[in-house]
């Protein structure tokens, strides 16, 4: 096991990763920008190296410093959390030169799986089902070609990175030129990386994920899946597990499907598998993540197992201390997202409580928003013993969390837990008007 881990991130992902560390007697080494100096992970990490200006880019994203870093503090491992480098194979491939652990999947698989086209094409040679869709189309003329040839409408998609960006829905061919410039501008701007792939429209539809951990010795486990359908232009605003439209033996179905993939690429460590669930109870796999979630803790909540310490177990080489059969699944789980709606200074922060209430957050009073990263500045979740319950508890916890000086959507998630057709369950992508 390693004795020191550096966190290579900043707001709540950092001070969850820190908590994990200190839980598992693991000494810590936080990064900071400067704008981040008197931010909560590096008033609770054991020691802390300013690595650059406020922008991510001469920061978070500058892999020397957090390189030099490491090196410098002794650090063996270094856990990027998500975003940022999380899925950067070239960082994963410099910690490695550099005699230090990346916690997550070695460059190579890294390499291959975010390569979006790419791993469709292994998944369906694995046994799943697959959207229809290309590989990376290199020009407009290219696309036009596929698009006609997949039947509109089509999604056009990044081949790197995630969190919504680099997608447009296109309807008709007159749309595609204009969506195919935007979508490989934006995508070329966050992810260094301007390539895009086409595939079906699947509509309507619910976005399901399924949770995979897997070590070095070949086992595997599925814990379970998170309907992540309540979204506003591809940004996910609360997920929930077990997901209302999938009954017990269309999960066992799955996992068991899921399992069987993992293992025959080979996979090591945290992931998800993404996919698209059609009205008529159609998994369509749409992508893989080589990271941890922003919503793992509805698992975590769900089935008792911390996901941030099985990773960090799993880089050391540690196999998994148990099996499919181990897991259960145990009654409703619930995050909402808590976004900020403009920057702005703290003036007082209060956290509701009570049993199986959980706020996950970089918040404490002096914090400042800036609007140099992403609006997230926590996360609340429940669990309770069925999803009615958990309705109940989440509408409670969210009327008790106060957050002044800085505007959020804590409103806006007590509409969206209070709709009709969210607590039905009957909901879909559609939900928040998208589609």
């Amino acid at each position: 096991m390693f004795s020191k881990i550096l966190i290579a991130n900043r707001g709540e992902i950092a001070v969850r990763i820190i908590r994990a560390c200190k839980e598992m007697g693991v000494a810590t080494v936080a990064v900071y920008s400067e704008v981040d100096r008197n931010a909560l992970h590096v008033a609770l990490a054991d020691e802390s190296y300013c690595i650059g200006q406020a922008e991510a880019a001469g920061s978070y994203l500058n892999e020397d410093q957090i390189i030099r870093a490491a090196l410098a503090s002794g650090a063996q491992a270094i856990h990027p959390g998500y975003g940022f480098l999380s899925e950067n194979a070239h960082f994963a491939r410099l910690c490695r030169k550099n005699g230090v652990v990346f916690i997550g999947p070695d460059p190579e698989s890294m390499e291959q799986l975010s390569d979006k086209a790419v791993i469709k094409r292994l998944m369906h040679d694995a046994g799943l089902c697959v959207i229809p869709g290309t590989r990376a189309v290199a020009s407009v003329e290219e696309a036009l070609k596929a698009a006609e040839g997949i039947g509109y409408p089509v999604m056009l998609k990044a081949c790197a990175g995630g969190g919504g960006r680099g997608i447009r829905l296109i309807q008709k061919s007159d749309q595609l030129e204009d969506a195919y410039l935007s979508a490989t501008a934006e995508a070329s701007s966050a992810f260094g990386d301007g390539s895009v792939y086409l595939e079906k429209y699947v509509f309507p539809a619910r976005h399901v994920e399924l949770q995979i951990l897997s070590d070095e010795a070949g086992n595997a486990v599925c814990l379970g899946e998170r309907d992540c359908s309540v979204q506003r232009r591809n940004q996910k605003l609360l997920e929930e597990t077990p997901s209302p439209a999938v009954n017990a033996e269309k999960r066992k179905q799955v996992i068991k499907q899921v399992i069987k993939a993992v293992k025959k690429i080979g996979y090591v460590g945290a992931g998800t598998l993404e996919f698209l669930l059609d009205r008529d109870g159609n998994f369509w796999f749409m992508e893989m993540n080589v990271r941890l979630q922003v919503e793992h803790c509805v698992t975590e909540m769900l089935t008792g197992i911390d996901l941030v310490k099985w990773q960090i177990r799993i880089a050391a080489g540690i196999p998994l201390g148990f099996t499919q059969e181990d897991i259960r699944f145990r009654g409703s789980a619930i995050e909402c997202r808590i976004n900020a709606q403009s920057c702005g200074t703290l003036s007082m922060l209060h956290v509701p409580g009570g049993p199986f209430v959980r706020f996950d957050t970089c918040l404490v009073e002096g914090t400042a928003v800036t609007p140099y990263y992403d609006s997230l500045v926590g996360k609340l979740i429940v669990h309770a013993g069925v999803r009615e319950e958990a309705l109940r508890k989440m509408r409670a916890a969210l009327c008790e969390l106060v957050i002044e000086g800085i505007p959020t959507n804590i409103e806006e998630q007590l509409r969206i837990i209070g709709d009709e057709r969210f607590v039905s369950g009957d909901y879909d992508l559609t939900f928040m008007g998208n589609g």
